[in-house]
């Protein structure tokens, strides 16, 4: 019975000896048939889809900015957005030191009275003038009365030519009286202008343009957001600081209408087309994937816009694939902020062309 026993554990033993190494053929056996079919799986995926996507991963969203800069120059007096700051449009960004314009302002409307002044001076003179004119007038008939009396006399000999003589020159002057009024006359009417109307005076027109434009300037010392948007790179806007026409001095990011700038190989584009889909997927957002169309392929590569373009004639010339940006239109309302500059992988689908 122990001798049994003895055969029994003998033989036990080396059935627990032939498992393992059955167990490993089996796994080689199985390794050498599921490997090669996972790769002749990726293998065919590779081939089925190749020729079908052209992908970058040299993309990334872009939304309107506007920067904000005054129309006239001066100190900033009060600033009243900080940084991300949500506004809409209209409303009060900053304020510029308004005194030097209400001083303008103040300047034109003297000038303005000025030009008045000079307007009632030049009526009065254009209403004395026609006072002279008529009194001129007057003398010139007298004077022609008389030399044609002492004419009368003088041809019945009871006169002198000496004496004739001299009523000829009274009428010479009182006709040169007259030619001067008259003169003096159009010249006071030129000063009055058009009409003699203040609507017509050069000189109020002019001062009231002037009034005008300082007015404008003092409006502007306000500055107001154009549209909504989000405050962005407001560290400029302190107060005291002096801020110069054209001069950014905050930005304002609108947040409405991203669009992702994918920079494409130029060997890609040979089948890409507008309209065709897109999908989109975000280094910031490692779970989310969002659908877009190509809206317009570029004019000119990265390089032809670039500050210092490549100049290529030389003889060390290096050819290198250019890369042509592509702007991809973002379809719905992405659940995540579209933050401008965020890293962007965009794979288009170049055979809806052919699909179509």
């Amino acid at each position: 019975m122990a001798d049994m026993s003895r055969e029994e554990v003998l033989s036990t033993e080396k059935d627990l000896s032939v498992k393992p190494a059955r167990m490993r053929r089996i796994l080689r056996v199985a390794l050498l048939l599921i490997v090669p079919a996972i790769v002749i799986a990726v293998g065919v995926r590779m081939y089925l889809q190749s020729g079908r996507y052209a992908a970058t991963d040299n993309a990334y969203v872009q939304q309107d900015i506007v920067q904000i800069s005054p129309d006239v120059g001066g100190r900033i007096v009060e600033v009243l957005v900080e940084e991300n700051d949500r506004v809409e449009a209209g409303d009060i960004l900053f304020r510029i030191d308004p005194e030097p314009y209400r001083i303008a302002v103040g300047q034109a409307e003297a000038a303005i009275a000025e030009a008045r002044l000079m307007l009632d001076r030049a009526q009065t003179s254009v209403s004395t003038s026609g006072v002279d004119i008529s009194t001129a007038r007057a003398n010139v008939e007298y004077a022609r009365r008389n030399l044609a009396r002492e004419q009368e006399l003088m041809n019945r000999g009871f006169n002198t030519r000496a004496r004739v003589e001299s009523y000829q020159n009274q009428l010479n002057d009182a006709q040169a009286r007259l030619n001067a009024a008259l003169a003096a006359q159009r010249d006071a009417r030129a000063a009055a202008g058009n009409g003699g109307s203040a609507a017509g005076y050069p000189a109020i027109a002019a001062a009231r343009a002037r009034r005008d434009e300082a007015q404008f300037n003092l409006d502007r010392t306000v500055v107001r957001a154009p549209t909504a948007g989000t405050i962005s790179q407001s560290e400029r806007l302190q107060v005291g600081q002096v801020a110069a026409p054209g001069q950014p001095m905050v930005a304002l990011v609108t947040g409405e209408g991203a669009w992702i700038e994918a920079n494409f190989k130029e060997t890609d584009l040979d089948r890409m087309r507008v309209g065709q889909r897109a999908r989109i997927t975000f280094d910031a957002y490692p779970g989310l994937a969002v659908r877009g169309r190509v809206e317009s392929i570029g004019a000119g590569t990265g390089s032809e816009f670039s500050v210092l373009p490549a100049q290529n004639a030389t003889g060390n010339w290096v050819k290198v694939t250019q890369r042509v940006p592509v702007r991809i239109a973002i379809e719905g309302n992405p659940p995540r902020a579209m933050i401008a500059g965020l890293s962007a992988h965009v794979s288009v689908d170049i055979r809806d062309d052919e699909e179509e």
